[in-house]
């Protein structure tokens, strides 16, 4: 086997290969030979059919396994002899010739192909003691921790009849009966018995809660509307409907105190064991907007460090497509400007590049510091995904196991967050006291860098959006994403609530 460099650009890279057909008919010589003893052919005993003949009637797919071998150790031979590392997976060109291939098979022809690839781009090692970095911490107040309360209050509202002459108002509850029409016929899911609509919630599509307004217990009113025209029910979507409601029920919102008693009900001893869990939860929260922040800083300061590395076009390119693909599947928001899309490419290229280039960073900085993801690490991170799709645990658990690219990209976010905690370690951190509406600010969001109106914030952008910390399981924590009854789903609200 011959292989020679015949091109070699920046981290471009070409080789051609040639494999003799004496050499290849070497390997199917020695490849028959070994299975020799294993073939049964009739009128043959086992282990004495002539070479030749197994040649005959096996050469050909014994020719496509030695083939097959040689595509894959060479990329392995090349870039070992050279001392270098490939970006993404080799192209090989030059078989598609069916006569050339013929020729080959035949035993009559060498065997000549290319191979073409980008290598992994050189860096200089990063002095991790030499980056800086500034965390942004809040103090949290007494009254972080009542607004925190007052939040806890809100999920508790209970509703109380307030008579059968007193008129609904704003914040309201009311119990209603309804049936929906278009045209007058029925639609399916556009009905309901005794259902809780909080007035005000925004609950139902637009024009429906203010219409009852003013409504007292036992009045049967038409609700005239008209759905949306991007609701989720297509059939529905922009079309005037009619909803023929009975009040069976007008209750007014009343908020449990704050005191001893509100805090057993949502499992603490008292108050103040109450305060101090709310207290902890919120410093656990602000933690996490720092961290996000802090490593939002870094990724900025290795990427500017870098800036200059040459990236695989390869990898930028693949990058890029990705992001375009979700940039395209957005839907346009009402009143978005339509942009050069030269331009609007252009810039989530260079997006595409820093991610690239971060990612290379990342990679090098824990190869060279022997950072690893465990097995016991990838078990929880998969057990986390297993939780959110309950019933179908196995299924998730075959899936990775059955598709390596699947665990690695499970694999990816742990490999960097094991790799940023590293840095932070290694690096100078100091503290700066700021208010909580600036710790939680989008950076993003700054007047000073702010994107022209008609750019979308999308998962594509370079920002990195504030991770929500790890919540703790207490029953003050649940209390505090609990949503009063009136939000409950039910079918009749399917169809009658805006989009989501």
């Amino acid at each position: 086997m011959e292989i020679t460099e015949t091109s070699s650009e920046g981290l471009a890279r070409e080789f051609k290969i040639v494999v003799g057909a004496s050499e290849l008919d070497e390997r199917v010589m020695t490849r028959l030979d070994e299975i020799k003893d294993q073939v049964q052919l009739k009128g043959f005993r086992p282990g004495k059919v002539p070479i030749a003949h197994l040649k005959r009637i096996h050469g050909k797919s014994i020719m496509s396994e030695v083939i097959q071998e040689i595509l894959n150790k060479t990329t392995e031979e090349a870039l070992k002899e050279r001392d270098l590392r490939p970006a993404q997976q080799p192209r090989i060109e030059g078989l598609d010739d069916e006569a050339e291939m013929l020729a080959v098979f035949d035993g009559k022809a060498d065997l000549e192909f290319t191979m073409a690839l980008e290598i992994m781009p050189s860096f200089e090692k990063t002095d991790l003691a030499g980056v800086v970095l500034e965390r942004e911490v809040v103090e949290i107040s007494d009254a972080d921790v009542d607004e925190r309360l007052a939040t806890m209050a809100e999920g508790q509202v209970a509703y109380k009849a307030r008579g059968a002459t007193a008129k609904a108002k704003d914040k309201d509850q009311v119990s209603i009966d309804f049936v929906g029409s278009v045209d007058g016929v029925e639609f399916e899911g556009g009905k309901g018995e005794g259902h809780p609509l909080v007035l005000g919630s925004g609950s139902f599509i637009p024009g429906f809660e203010e219409q009852l307004v003013g409504v007292k217990k036992g009045d049967e009113l038409d609700v005239n509307v008209t759905f949306p025209e991007a609701y989720q029910a297509a059939d529905l979507a922009g079309k005037d409907a009619v909803f023929k409601v009975t009040v069976k029920e007008v209750s007014a919102p009343e908020k449990p105190e704050i005191d001893d008693e509100f805090a057993k009900q949502v499992g603490m001893d008292d108050l103040a064991a109450l305060k101090k869990t709310l207290k902890d939860i919120i410093g656990e929260e602000f933690s996490g907007y720092a961290r996000t922040k802090l490593k939002r800083k870094l990724l900025d300061q290795l990427d500017g460090i870098h800036t200059g590395v040459d990236l695989p076009q390869g990898m930028v390119d693949a990058e890029f497509d990705q992001i375009w693909t979700q940039v395209q599947a957005e839907p346009k928001e009402d009143g978005e400007d339509v942009q050069d899309e030269e331009a609007e490419k252009a810039e989530y290229r260079t997006i595409a590049e820093r991610r690239v280039r971060l990612g290379l960073v990342i990679a090098e900085i824990g190869t060279e510091n022997n950072i690893q993801v465990s097995q016991e690490e990838l078990a929880r991170a998969m057990s986390e995904q297993a939780r959110q799709m309950p019933g179908q645990e196995q299924l998730l658990y075959d899936y990775f196991q059955n598709n390596p690219q699947a665990l690695d990209q499970l694999r990816a976010p742990l490999f960097e967050d094991k790799v940023v905690d590293f840095i932070f370690e290694m690096a100078k951190i100091s503290e700066t006291t700021v208010t909580k509406d600036e710790l939680i600010a989008d950076p993003d969001d700054e007047p000073a860098k702010k994107k022209p109106a008609a750019k979308k914030k999308t998962a594509a952008k370079k920002k990195t959006a504030a991770k929500k910390p790890a919540e703790k399981k207490t029953a003050a924590k649940k209390a505090t994403t609990k949503k009063p009854a009136a939000k409950k789903k039910t079918a009749a609200k399917k169809t009658a609530k805006k989009e989501d």
